[in-house]
C-alpha cells in the first residue's frame, strides 16, 4: 500500500476522534503548498487514504487537522485552532501513517505503520 493515511486520538476522551476535518496539502517546487485532498476522520477516527495509492509521490507534505471545529463540535473550549504536521516522503513506494494523539491543550504525533 503507498498512500498517506492519519488516525485521530482523542487522548481526554480515551476515544477516536471522529469527525475532524483534515486538510492534505504538498509543497512545490516554489515553497508554495497546493491542496491535494480534504475530508473527515471517519467514526474510528481515521482517514484511509490522504493520498490515493498510486498517487504518492516523493516531497514534503502536509496534514492540517481542524481541532478548533472538532473541540467545538465536543463543547470544549482547546487551545490550539489546528495542529499541522509537515513531513517528508523519501519513498514513494511506501506507505505513511501519520497519527495525532490530541487533547484540549496539547498534540503529539509520530510516523506510525
Amino acid at each position: 500500500m503507498k498512500s498517506i493515511s492519519t488516525h485521530v486520538l482523542d487522548i481526554t476522551r480515551g476515544k477516536p476522534a471522529s469527525g475532524v476535518p483534515v486538510t492534505i496539502e504538498k509543497r512545490g517546487e516554489d515553497g508554495a503548498y497546493a491542496t491535494l485532498n480534504a475530508g473527515h476522520t471517519d467514526s474510528d477516527g481515521r482517514v484511509k487514504e490522504l493520498v490515493p495509492e498510486g498517487k504518492l509521490t516523493t516531497g514534503t507534505y502536509r496534514i492540517t487537522f481542524d481541532t478548533g471545529a472538532y473541540f467545538s463540535a465536543q463543547k470544549v473550549e482547546g487551545f490550539y485552532p489546528e495542529a499541522c504536521i509537515a513531513f517528508t516522503v523519501r519513498d514513494a513506494e511506501s506507505h505513511y501513517h501519520v497519527p495525532l494523539l490530541l487533547s484540549a491543550f496539547g498534540y503529539s504525533t509520530y510516523r506510525g505503520s
